[in-house]
């Protein structure tokens, strides 16, 4: 058994979201790996992205979710060390912040690990509950949205480079996306706290690399939501939508009074995954922003599509400044 080894243990909970009755939080047991997010020798940046994905996973393992007014959830991690845990609680918006995160505390209930675990078997976790102030909910993808990763690159090569030999710190977000970010999380009173969902294909494995992006540059706090490395290697059905879609409808399902934007780019599949969802949700999303990518035949495609486009309104933009005067315009923002 993994938990056997050595190595000391640590939970990584994933920024998840919920309702006022509904609990809903993810993460994943790990052994310790030491990954050093200030190092920014190179040397160090392969090596923190060898640990990364050859992660040594705690599976079949008991862990206790205590919620501030000490109430115990227990979940088990499954065999790749995921967890969820998914319980119908009342009252939970009494126990957020003003901008409606829940803290919660995660720790091993197996007492058959005899061995230290890293922060005295205490690990942090957060799910955001939306002000009830919310205008609206965001939802963004953050490849080559806010994040320049060059996913229309040949054989992917960009992506592969850049999450490899460059730090997190150093890594720029696309101009403006972080003040336009901020003024749709503002909304047009100032101070709606309307809630930002970050929806990528990258894998869990790439989670605290992303999270250290976004707070490293001023991004508004919000659900990361990626998926498993084991998803992304699988072979899919034809008629299988792909995992950002259907994190984006578990979304708009969870808040079935909140209309939203969808903000993606032109390079992947972004049109069609919004339009799917515009006509499975008919009247909820306000507005698409989509950013454009340098690849003169995707372009072309998709310059095509939005002209078209007529049920709801959607933007191909050169600029974050684009999208901030339609979303002013619109009146979104202030």
């Amino acid at each position: 058994m993994s938990w056997l080894k050595k190595d000391p243990l640590q939970i990584i909970a994933f920024q998840s979201y919920g309702t006022n009755s509904h609990f809903y939080a993810r993460g994943r047991a790990l052994e310790d790996e030491s990954i050093d997010l200030d190092d920014q020798h190179i040397w160090h940046l392969i090596v923190n992205t060898w640990k990364r994905f050859e992660t040594d996973e705690i599976k079949h393992v008991g862990l206790d979710l205590k919620l501030p007014n000490n109430k115990i959830i227990k979940v088990n991690t499954d065999e790749n060390g995921y967890f969820l845990a998914e319980e119908n609680i009342e009252n939970l918006k009494e126990l957020t912040n003003a901008e409606g995160w829940l803290s919660f505390e995660l720790s091993y209930n197996d007492v058959n690990i005899k061995r230290s675990i890293q922060n005295k078997n205490r690990f942090p976790g957060e799910l955001l509950i939306p002000s009830s102030k919310a205008e609206f909910g965001v939802a963004s993808d953050i490849d080559d949205t806010i994040l320049h990763t060059g996913v229309v690159s040949v054989l992917k090569w960009k992506v592969i480079y850049n999450s490899i030999f460059k730090h997190a710190k150093n890594r720029i977000p696309l101009e403006g996306s972080a003040e336009f970010y901020h003024k749709l999380h503002r909304g047009i009173s100032g101070k709606s706290a309307n809630p930002i969902f970050y929806v990528s294909h990258s894998p869990w494995n790439l989670y605290r690399y992303l999270e250290l992006f976004l707070r490293q540059n001023n991004f508004p706090k919000g659900p990361i939501l990626l998926r498993s490395l084991s998803n992304l290697l699988r072979k899919k059905s034809q008629d299988e939508k792909p995992q950002k879609q259907k994190e984006i409808i578990n979304i708009l399902k969870t808040y079935p009074h909140l209309p939203f934007i969808l903000i993606g780019d032109s390079g992947e599949h972004d049109p069609d995954i919004y339009m799917e969802i515009v006509e499975e949700f008919p009247g909820r999303i306000l507005a698409i922003y989509l950013r454009s990518v340098k690849h003169k035949k995707k372009m072309l495609r998709v310059k095509g599509i939005v002209d078209g486009y007529k049920v709801t309104p959607m933007l191909l933009v050169e600029n974050s400044q684009e999208a901030i005067e339609h979303a002013r315009q619109s009146g979104f923002i202030i």
